[in-house]
């Protein structure tokens, strides 16, 4: 008689939505140890915050250690704490930065903050944003919590940030330029566009391999992907697993799209925007 399988250890990489999808009584724990995860309790909260960020960065919004969230994380899930858990990943060669905004440009600001308590997805009004900022100019973000997912996907635009916690569910995130040159391993626009792993396959398709990334990645990528797909097009998504969580962010931004699953290890989505009428 075999023994039975212990369960998968939670890791620091893990997504918050995908550590209460194993066990939803784990928002205990994490209430536990700060109250800023009470959030977590409602439903509206978690389609903001759960499905894209991670238990490091989690912990680093709240101020707790993260190896110490771990530990109860999985001994609640009758993991033995002496079990090994996972590797933590390898920081990226093209990892955001920090620093001090400069003084005196012009500042956009953009308020999230009731978006975020409402539970309303508000990436496509930062990208809008983003997309209208020069060197010229600084975007404030103020939002419920410390956007930490967000650095790295602007890092790769060029963007520098800065961080500051004005209040409990009151931050205040900076971004700008230094440069005309976008960031290093970085391309002018949207990287995936310009990189092998997205481009045109055909003459009214553009092509996102996000495979092999850590989530939030592959929606953030994808998102940012469809800012600029010109109309008529189609994203063509490769993917290692079928991106539940994105089905209803798109069905809410008005894109339809057909999963191709006949392959082993590559999921195809297409996503185009609907046609009405």
């Amino acid at each position: 008689m075999t023994a039975p399988q212990q369960p998968k250890p939670i890791g620091r990489t893990d997504r918050v939505s995908d550590v209460l999808a194993r066990d939803e009584s784990l928002v205990g724990v994490f209430v536990r140890h700060a109250r800023h995860f009470e959030k977590l309790r409602s439903p509206t909260m978690r389609r903001v915050m759960a499905r894209l960020i991670t238990v490091e960065q989690a912990a680093r919004t709240a101020g707790v250690d993260v190896d110490d969230l771990l530990r109860d994380l999985n001994r609640a899930l009758g993991v033995p704490t002496d079990a090994p858990a996972p590797a933590p990943a390898e920081t990226s060669s093209d990892a955001p930065s920090a620093g001090t905004h400069p003084a005196g440009r012009p500042t956009i600001e953009l308020d999230l903050r009731d978006d975020m308590r409402e539970g309303r997805e508000p990436f496509s009004r930062i990208m809008t944003a983003v997309a209208a900022l020069d060197e010229s100019r600084v975007l404030r973000l103020r939002t419920i919590f410390e956007p930490v997912p967000l650095f790295e996907v602007l890092a790769r635009r060029g963007f520098h940030h800065e961080s500051r916690r004005d209040a409990p569910e009151d931050w205040s995130a900076w971004f700008w330029r230094t440069t005309s040159e976008p960031a290093a391993g970085a391309s002018e626009a949207t990287p995936e566009r310009e990189s092998p792993a997205a481009v045109k396959a055909e003459e009214r398709e553009q092509v996102l391999d996000v495979r092999g990334l850590e989530p939030p990645q592959p929606m953030l990528r994808t998102l940012a992907a469809l800012e600029t797909l010109p109309d008529g097009h189609v994203l063509v998504q490769i993917n290692s697993r079928v991106p539940q969580f994105l089905f209803p962010v798109l069905a809410e931004r008005g894109y339809a799209c057909d999963v191709d699953e006949s392959q082993a290890g590559r999921i195809i989505v297409r996503i185009q925007r609907r046609v009405h009428g």
